[in-house]
């Protein structure tokens, strides 16, 4: 069995050391080599040929963003961010994702050695999932990324519409590129959104935050209880499922820290139970990017429901996982590339009667 070659970069000697002990001890990987900054990994990966690198944010000689940059533009390849959970650093973290990162861990507030350790299959498993991903070049600027994201999308000629229905988003790896090119598509009079993005406590905020500054629609971290509006998207925070609920015509959130589903918290598949429950023929359920079954189950209660569902297609996934799982247990209307999901989304909720 030919084994997962790891290049660690970190500045911290620890960080190196604890790494190696995490991936020499999975039967499926070896750690090849360490580099204490990004000049040296440079090297490193011309010599070694690694199949995912692992990659600090904050490096000496050489910022891991820039290096990042530079690394999807030249030479793409799996990238696994290890971070702490910082304002700075998560905001890091959120931009590491948009240059092409798969996906991150975060290194433990205390006792770093014996967290991480404890973290040791996460770790590992975060590894095998980036060298299964699909990797792109990057091509755009980020000042580009918006003209590129922009298209004609249908009006809500029923303008009912927007406060009637309602849009469900599930996703994980991959998926905050995802949302963002959804959401980036969105006009204001779109209908409020719910999102159950596969995040952990401390960034959903900043990847809210992040999203309203560069998207029409408004863009948060859900809160307990809020009135969903049009125009407006709520992120599940990271820690808590994100459930629709109804008083009267009013669509509301609750947040609630039960149990995780599907190993998840929050989970797709507890938001379109909801959405299922209290939206049923209003609602259209996105299935994005992601590893794993979460959200199957509960696209196939919204359209049972009668729920309009879509699916990201495989060629624009990052892991064709979860909306895989969905199209098997027959819960997706159609499979679109991520580019046509918005519009099509649109499209039907515009073309229908009030």
């Amino acid at each position: 069995m030919m084994k997962i070659k790891v290049l660690v970069v970190d500045d911290s000697a620890l960080i190196r050391s604890v790494m190696k002990e995490i991936i020499n001890s999975q039967p499926d990987m070896e750690m090849v080599g360490a580099a204490p900054d990004p000049l040296v990994a440079r090297d490193l990966i011309k010599q070694l040929n690694p199949d995912v690198l692992t990659l600090d944010v904050e490096m000496p000689k050489m910022d891991g963003l820039e290096f990042l940059e530079k690394l999807m533009r030249l030479r793409p390849m799996p990238v696994l961010m290890v971070s702490s959970l910082t304002g700075k650093e998560s905001e890091a973290t959120l931009r590491a994702l948009e240059l092409g990162a798969v996906d991150f861990v975060t290194k433990p507030k205390l006792g770093i050695q014996s967290g991480m350790l404890e973290d040791g299959n996460i770790i590992a498993d975060k590894i095998r999932l980036a060298a299964s991903a699909k990797i792109e070049r990057q091509k755009l600027q980020a000042s580009d990324s918006m003209r590129y994201l922009r298209n004609s999308l249908p009006p809500l000629r029923n303008k009912i519409v927007s406060s009637k229905n309602l849009i469900a988003i599930g996703a994980s790896t991959g998926g905050t590129k995802a949302i963002k090119n959804f959401l980036s598509r969105m006009p204001r009079d779109c209908p409020g959104i719910l999102i159950a993005q596969h995040m952990p406590e401390g960034f959903t905020r900043s990847f809210a935050q992040h999203l309203s500054s560069t998207c029409e629609i408004s863009v948060k971290e859900a809160e307990d209880g809020e009135l969903i509006l049009p125009g407006a998207a709520y992120i599940a925070p990271g820690d808590r499922h994100l459930l629709l609920t109804r008083i009267g015509n009013h669509y509301l959130t609750r947040l609630e820290a039960g149990p995780p589903v599907n190993h998840h918290r929050p989970s797709v598949d507890a938001l379109f139970s909801s959405v299922a429950t209290h939206a049923g023929s209003n609602a259209a359920g996105i299935i994005m990017t992601g590893m794993g079954k979460d959200g199957a189950l509960g696209l196939l209660e919204m359209k049972n429901a009668g729920a309009f569902n879509l699916a990201q297609d495989e060629a624009s996934c990052t892991i064709y996982g979860m909306p895989k799982e969905a199209v098997a247990v027959g819960a997706v209307h159609e499979i679109a590339p991520l580019d046509e999901l918005a519009y099509k989304v649109l499209n039907y909720l515009a073309t229908r009667t009030g």
